[in-house]
């Protein structure tokens, strides 16, 4: 009995031990998805807006993952849209909206997937306005598969909203509008 007690205190040791040290790697490389989102809420209805610039605020981590500042501020605004965020500077990162176009067969989809391809090459993640069933939802690009496709997340509440095939809904709709951000020189991917 003894034996096997030595032998599950000895397994919980290393499981917490090595548990802790993948947390921490994770949180060194700032994973998207395991340090952002998953730590990041929609608050309100009508908040997603603000709440994707959030979760890029914090990929940053220049501000907390506990910050809600921008949604709570919005709450369910009804007559937003990227235009509140073009221009504006936030906590050192400032937020341009690209694309602002007609959703026709005008649409430079090719010049929209390219931008948003030379963002996620240069580190930086790409805010969509992507269609829903009731109107339209802000996602996060985070990544591009090797199949060309782009990756994006998004919250409602709690829950996490994963796309993988984000070219395929902008290509049905004819279109949509971005927002991209630069940093200073001194924000680097995942720190300050």
């Amino acid at each position: 009995m003894k034996k096997i007690l030595l032998t599950l205190v000895m397994f919980i040791s290393t499981s917490v031990i090595f548990h802790s040290k993948a947390q921490t790697q994770k949180i060194d490389n700032c994973d998207f998805f395991d340090t952002v989102v998953n730590n990041h809420n929609q608050l309100f209805q009508l908040s997603c807006i603000p709440s994707a610039v959030e979760m890029v605020l914090k990929y940053y981590e220049v501000v907390d993952f506990d910050f809600y500042d921008l949604q709570n501020e919005w709450k369910n605004k009804t007559d937003g849209s990227f235009r509140n965020f073009d221009n504006k500077e936030l906590y050192g990162i400032t937020f341009s909206q690209k694309f602002v176009l007609p959703r026709d067969a005008n649409f430079p989809i090719d010049s929209l997937f390219q931008t948003i391809e030379n963002e996620l090459k240069s580190g930086k993640k790409v805010i969509i306005s992507l269609p829903e069933d009731t109107g339209w939802h802000m996602f996060v690009i985070c990544n591009q598969t090797p199949d060309g496709e782009f990756v994006s997340y998004s919250k409602l509440g709690s829950h996490t909203l994963i796309l993988r095939n984000t070219k395929e809904i902008v290509k049905k709709s004819n279109g949509t509008e971005i927002m991209t951000y630069s940093t200073p020189a001194r924000l680097s991917r995942g720190g300050k």
